[in-house]
């Protein structure tokens, strides 16, 4: 009997502890998705009235506009998560296996710096470092590369790059935790059994820090595809985004069915990608999730 009462009193503990964040995941996530689901399931018929129905995903795959910008999102975000892996392995390797001590807290605290600022802040120095009359264009100019200063800004490699910046420490991090866990005995038997530096990394290496990799991409995948401001500012008007088409249904046409319906098919695609790249590395949600 004490012990049925304790284990209940242990449960009603946990759940009032619980509390907060159910109500908070509740209320700020689940509430207001169901609502856009089913705000993008109504069709206007007339003054104030409505009726259920597909209209919305229907003038998403009907509108090549609409398709070719979904498309296009999605590539960059791919490309801008593949560089990003690429720049942030090296270093995270560095930082864990590399150095030792106030050294490699001094790297990891110079990846969190740029970070201590908003992401508006950031961008704007991008946009300062790259405009026609900006701090690189005058170098180009003064080291005699280019004879007048270029604009860099508005083309699609500027974008890749405030999207890779943006994102680096979100992929540095769960990298870096899986590679301090790399024990380097294994590495130093792979190579007493005759492995180059290749072999080591492909057999080993890779495959002991696979959950970060996976947890850094999917991070770094669903922030450059729901990402707005830095497409926005350093893309410009041209830049054809997707969020941007979002944003326009919302605020600029009052179209929210349409909105909600782009919305919608923006959170599918990041799903079915976060899905497809458990598939692929072979690994549980669970065990992912808790890299991040």
């Amino acid at each position: 009997m004490a012990k049925a009462t304790a284990s209940a009193s242990q449960r009603l503990i946990l759940w009032l502890l619980l509390a907060p964040a159910l109500l908070w995941l509740f209320g700020l996530i689940l509430l207001p998705h169901l609502d856009l689901a089913l705000l993008s399931l109504r069709e206007r018929t007339g003054p104030g009235e409505y009726a259920f129905g597909l209209a919305q995903y229907r003038t998403f795959f009907t509108e090549p506009l609409y398709w070719d910008v979904f498309v296009r999102t999605a590539t960059i975000s791919l490309i801008a998560t593949a560089l990003t892996l690429l720049l942030a392995f090296p270093i995270a390797w560095t930082i864990a296996k590399l150095t030792r001590g106030r050294l490699s807290t001094l790297l990891f605290a110079v990846c969190l710096i740029p970070f201590w600022v908003s992401e508006t802040v950031r961008t704007l120095g991008w946009m300062i470092l790259l405009r026609e009359t900006g701090v690189i264009p005058g170098l180009l100019v003064t080291l005699g590369i280019t004879e007048v200063p270029i604009e860099m800004l508005y083309r699609d490699p500027t974008i890749l790059v405030g999207l890779v910046y943006t994102s680096l420490l979100f992929m540095v991090v769960p990298l870096y935790g899986s590679l301090e866990s790399l024990d380097d005995s294994l590495i130093e038997a792979a190579y007493d059994l005759g492995g180059n530096g290749w072999t080591v990394l492909r057999t080993v290496v890779i495959p002991h820090a696979s959950p970060g990799i996976t947890a850094g991409c999917i991070v770094v995948f669903m922030l450059t595809l729901g990402n707005y401001l830095t497409a926005s500012l350093l893309g410009g008007k041209n830049s054809l985004w997707f969020t941007e088409q979002i944003y326009t249904q919302f605020i600029t046409r009052f179209n929210w069915e349409q909105g909600a319906a782009f919305g919608f098919l923006l959170l599918l695609l990041s799903s079915v990608m976060v899905w497809t790249g458990l598939r692929l590395s072979g690994q549980r949600f669970s065990d992912v999730m808790s890299r991040t």
